[in-house]
């Protein structure tokens, strides 16, 4: 049987019951990637290591409770991963390897995961684009497209099935916006609920799982979160408090493990207010057409599922955008400070963030206006609230950091200006794919929740990949 296509639980479980080794699961997905990405570019550093880790995963006396057991995991390359260096995608950061992991991936791998690999983000994780010193990351959809970024390489791998889960970061919507390029699930949780990178951008970024399936995202957040009540939180949009473990029967073979029967597949009905808005853009800014009908399509997919569903008909505030920009600018200029060696795009937006800083344009304001009661009134008295994930299809594949400030940033601000509003204000939100454009690549719509909303998000993207279920990209079946 192989395993490299199948869902983190199906792994998982069958790790636990002996049904396969972890060595042959990572094995195999470790034999995908070298099929499959030379096309993609996913991987920074592929890891022949992560065969002896799981080796040594049959040794821990808890394995029949490991929920990752034996699960390939790919991780972004931001994140510390002991005995690894962390380049951030630059050539200019060193390259000394991590004394230890970030606790995230600490917890991965208390939780039975395996990291099989390091994946590409542009430099330092500064723009939604996939190129940098190591490569340009390239949309399994359309290698002539970008997978989208930051987190880039995370997406992709997953997208391509070289890992059924991976871990990246979103500080303007570096989880988001790659999933929706690529058409797989990610969600950047609300402050507070997973720790942090150890650089957040003064609380904008949040780590947090990509996957296929909704099931999977909700045990893979639940890992990163400490919190075993988020893993079936996709069933119903609730917090479910995992049941105590039976005892194991006296008279049971030795190598026998006991496993309760799963539940239902499916979602379970339940009934929020939700609202949707296929245009929240101020006045001037374009919206791809079949992103607004997927949203519209999305609400009805949710209405006929039982919810209430209404229409946000106020566009998102005119200084909203700016302040997000200013912001984004700001971040880049203290992110590249004291390194020498970065690309030309690098150098621009921190040169521009300097020089906001210096006039005080910061977007500290604007910051603190949304956060503290802006998002909030604007959002209204919905449970959630369903935008288009992007405005535009993905740019092309290209070497982005050899060109200057204006085309970045406009490029960015341009196709994917829906997400960093809700780093702005620190509200959990998730992007699901939902249909297939006219171009051939997946739309992905985003759904975003007030805080501690986590479990609503889950169980309303479980509702609609019911209704549209996950697809591989031509060429990256099993």
């Amino acid at each position: 049987m192989l395993w490299a296509g199948r869902s983190a639980i199906e792994i998982a479980t069958a790790v636990r019951q002996g049904e396969v080794k972890a060595t042959t699961v990572v094995e195999e997905h470790l034999h995908v990637i070298s099929e499959r990405d030379p096309r993609v570019g996913a991987f920074r550093r592929v890891r022949e290591r992560a065969v002896d880790e799981a080796r040594q995963l049959h040794k821990r006396r808890d394995l029949a409770d490991l929920p990752l057991a034996g699960v390939p995991v790919a991780v972004k390359d931001n994140l510390e991963v002991a005995g690894e260096a962390t380049r951030g995608g630059s050539a200019a950061t060193p390259d000394t390897p991590a004394p230890e992991d970030h606790v995230t991936v600490a917890r991965l791998r208390a939780a039975g995961a395996v990291v099989v690999g390091l994946t590409n983000l542009p430099e330092l994780g500064l723009v939604a684009l996939g190129d940098s010193a190591y490569g340009i990351v390239r949309n399994p959809w359309n290698p002539a497209r970008t997978a989208g970024g930051s987190s880039a390489g995370s997406a992709a791998a997953v997208a391509a099935g070289m890992v059924p889960i991976a871990l990246g970061n979103d500080g303007m919507g570096s989880l988001r916006i790659p999933a929706a390029c690529c058409g797989v699930l990610a969600i950047k949780p609300g402050t507070g609920l997973v720790p942090a990178p150890s650089d957040d951008w003064e609380q904008l970024v949040e780590n947090g799982p990509l996957a296929t399936t909704a099931s999977d995202l909700a045990l893979a957040l639940s890992v990163l979160a400490a919190d075993p009540a988020l893993a079936q939180a996709w069933r119903g949009g609730r917090r479910v408090e995992p049941p105590p473990r039976m005892l194991r029967s006296v008279w049971a073979d030795d190598d026998e493990v006991w496993e309760p029967q799963p539940p239902p597949s499916s979602p379970e009905p339940f009934d929020l207010r939700v609202a949707y808005a296929p245009q929240p853009l101020p006045a001037g800014m374009r919206m791809d057409k079949e992103f607004a009908a997927a949203v519209r399509g999305a609400a009805e997919t949710l209405r006929m599922a039982g919810h209430t569903v209404v229409e946000q008909e106020h566009r998102l505030p005119a200084w909203l955008g700016p302040a997000t920009v200013a912001t984004w600018l700001v971040r880049a200029a203290e992110a590249a400070h004291g390194l020498r060696g970065l690309e030309r795009r690098t150098r621009a937006l921190a040169r521009a963030g300097r020089m906001l800083r210096a006039v005080k344009l910061d977007g500290v304001r604007g910051r603190e206006r949304w956060r503290g009661y802006g998002a909030d009134q604007w959002f209204g008295e919905a449970d959630a609230l369903i935008t288009p994930a992007l405005a535009a299809l993905p740019p092309k594949a290209e070497r982005w950091g050899e060109r200057g400030l204006l085309r970045n940033a406009w490029t960015n601000v341009t196709y994917a200006p829906t997400a960093g509003p809700w780093n702005m204000c620190g509200w959990p939100a998730i992007s699901v794919p939902v249909a297939t454009h006219s171009s051939a690549l997946p739309i992905g719509v985003q759904i975003v929740a007030p805080p501690g909303g986590e479990p609503h998000l889950l169980g309303l993207a479980a509702q609609l990949q019911e209704a549209h279920p996950p697809l591989r990209p031509p060429g990256f079946s099993f």
